[in-house]
């Protein structure tokens, strides 16, 4: 079997686990009465580990173990929790597991970018021009999901945590007979045998990238733009479920998962564009095609409702597909480029620690006080709050706009 086919199903076991739970989870807990506050910190806690563990993840790679055994190690783990957490009671359980869940599956995504990357440059192919299209298919696998877990009628189900569940065994099993990827230590370049380093051990050596001045704007952006990457993901559900008094019987009310979906089918568009137009226009262009599509995801859900307004939702699904594959595969292609070779995941670490750690982090909380602020008597006044979100997105733009510089290569 080619590298490209193992890939591709590497890519839609990875991104089927996440899509079993990520859009789906914030309805379940919202609907066995958990406040928006704690709904935020069970989101959170995604990025919370992505502040901690990518880069550790990223640095065992780059220094100790072959990508390939840590990355399935971690879905091994992975599984396990999400057993238990399928079983658990209590909030407090479930933001327990959940938390040691995550610690060990949000590594796994850049992982999963930085093993592609490596296999495919081994058996000499462009990752510009070939990953994309292999990443296309974890949005199939993230897709398919959702629509078993609507059809199923596990949207508000633990049932969605135990089909994660079952994914993650399988990858994790199959991750382990993936061609090896050596790590420094283990023969790779960038690290001699007979010359230890503790700063090259611990992976400190990726910091490196942050000498340079648009670098560290670069990363800065990243957190800033990572705000807006979850907050349709965790209430998205909440907002669509919310238009069960006054649309009972709408398709929006009754499949909101397969209408969410839809921008994972967009998604899975515009990944493909991606070599096209970042070779076009740069990296720079496509981060600002990206932060614009994330000011109308938001607005269009502000404008939009199941009735009249239901092309404006359509709408704000299709931009999604530009909003986050132009920010996030654009953004590792970039860092990809930038690092140095026996650097490149730790960098990938840094690169996830700051889009969907810190940036995660604090958009989950901040998210969620603006969601409290525009709540009167229990009604949420939708449109403020995604209006809200689209003038943060703007200001964004323009900020970006004006201090970001870099060389088109």
């Amino acid at each position: 079997m080619g590298i490209k086919i193992r890939l591709i199903i590497t890519q839609f076991l990875q991104y089927f686990i996440w899509g079993s739970w990520l859009i789906s989870f914030g309805g379940y807990l919202y609907s066995i009465g958990t406040e928006p506050a704690q709904i935020a910190f069970i989101y959170a806690m995604a990025g919370l580990a992505s502040l901690i563990t990518p880069g550790i993840a990223g640095i065992i790679a780059d220094k100790w173990l072959n990508s390939e055994r840590l990355f399935g190690s971690c879905h091994l783990t992975g599984a396990i929790v999400l057993f238990f957490a399928a079983g658990a009671t209590s909030y407090s359980q479930i933001a327990w597991l959940m938390g040691c869940y995550l610690a060990v599956f949000m590594p796994t995504i850049s992982l999963s970018y930085s093993l592609s990357y490596s296999l495919l440059s081994k058996s000499g192919f462009d990752t510009d021009k070939d990953f994309p299209a292999i990443r296309t298919w974890g949005t199939v696998g993230f897709i398919v999901a959702m629509w078993i877990v609507n059809l199923q009628g596990w949207t508000f189900s633990a049932n969605q945590l135990l089909l994660a569940a079952g994914a993650s065994a399988v990858l994790g099993l199959y991750a382990f007979s993936l061609p090896p990827t050596l790590s420094s230590r283990g023969g790779g370049k960038g690290m001699a045998q007979d010359k230890f380093s503790w700063k090259i051990a611990f992976g400190l050596d990726a910091l490196s990238l942050f000498k340079q001045k648009q670098m560290r704007i670069f990363f800065l952006f990243a957190v800033l733009i990572g705000i807006c990457l979850q907050i349709t993901n965790t209430w998205g559900m909440p907002f669509l479920d919310d238009f069960r008094a006054g649309y009972p019987g709408s398709f929006t009310v009754k499949y909101p998962l397969i209408l969410l979906s839809i921008s994972q089918i967009s998604e899975a568009l515009f990944i493909l564009a991606i070599p096209f137009v970042l070779r076009k226009y740069g990296i720079k262009i496509i981060m600002l095609m990206s932060i614009g599509a994330w000011a109308l995801r938001f607005g269009f859900f502000g404008i939009g409702n199941p009735d009249t307004g239901f092309v404006w939702l359509l709408l704000s699904m299709v931009v999604y597909g530009m909003a986050f594959d132009f920010f996030n595969i654009s953004g590792s292609l970039f860092i990809e480029r930038e690092a140095p070779e026996p650097i490149r995941a730790s960098a990938q670490g840094l690169w996830m620690m700051a889009e969907m750690g810190a940036g995660a982090v604090v958009g989950q909380f901040a998210a969620a006080q603006v969601i409290d602020y525009f709540t009167v008597a229990g009604v949420r006044a939708w449109p403020a709050i995604w209006f809200t979100f689209t003038g943060y997105t703007l200001v964004v733009g323009i900020l970006f706009a004006v201090f970001f510089r870099t060389k088109r290569n």
